[in-house]
C-alpha cells in the first residue's frame, strides 16, 4: 500500500493546490498526493497559484478544485493548510496523523491592491519551506540526482 498524503484548505484554490503541485514535485515514487476543500469554488484554482508553480517547473493547470467527500478511501497523513478548513473537518481522521500548518490566503492580495503574483510566490515559497524537511523526516522525500549518485558510489566503494 503506498502513502497518501491530502492537503485541505476551504476553496481549494491556491494554498492546498500550490502545496499538492509541490508535494508532487517533491515524493518518491509509491506516495500519492491529492488535495480538496472543505467548501470548494466553484471558479476553481486561482491563475497567479497555476502560474507560480510553473515557475517552479511544475504543470498544474489540470487541477481543479474538488470535495474532501470526493476523495475515495483514507490517507496517511492529512495537512490543513487554513484554520477554517481545520474547524470545518475535525472528523477528517488520518491513518498516521493529521497536521495543520495555518497560513495566510493568498487571494486575499486580489482584494488588498497588493501584486498578487509575489503574494502567492512568497506562499508557495512558505509551502515548500515546510514541505521539504517534513518530507525528509517521513523518509518520503525523493532522492536528489546527486545524493543518488553518491548513495551508489559509497555502496559500490564498499561492495
Amino acid at each position: 500500500m503506498s502513502t497518501r498524503i491530502v492537503f485541505v484548505c476551504t476553496g481549494n484554490r491556491a494554498r492546498s493546490q500550490m502545496a499538492e503541485g509541490l508535494a508532487r514535485a517533491l515524493v518518491r515514487d509509491g506516495v500519492e498526493i491529492a488535495s480538496a476543500g472543505s467548501r470548494p469554488d466553484v471558479r476553481g484554482v486561482l491563475p497567479w497559484a497555476i502560474e507560480v508553480l510553473l515557475e517552479k517547473g511544475i504543470d498544474a493547470g489540470g487541477h481543479y478544485s474538488k470535495k474532501i467527500e470526493a476523495l475515495e478511501g483514507e490517507f496517511d497523513y492529512v495537512i490543513t493548510l487554513c484554520d477554517d478548513a481545520a474547524q470545518d473537518c475535525p472528523n477528517f481522521a488520518a491513518r498516521r496523523e493529521r497536521i495543520h500548518w495555518g497560513m495566510p490566503d493568498p487571494a486575499v492580495a486580489l482584494n488588498q491592491g497588493v501584486a498578487p503574483l509575489q503574494v502567492f510566490r512568497d506562499s508557495r515559497d512558505e509551502i515548500e519551506r515546510r514541505l521539504r524537511p517534513w518530507l525528509a523526516e517521513k523518509g518520503l522525500l525523493r532522492e536528489s540526482r546527486g545524493e543518488a549518485e553518491r548513495r551508489r558510489a559509497g555502496t559500490s566503494r564498499h561492495a
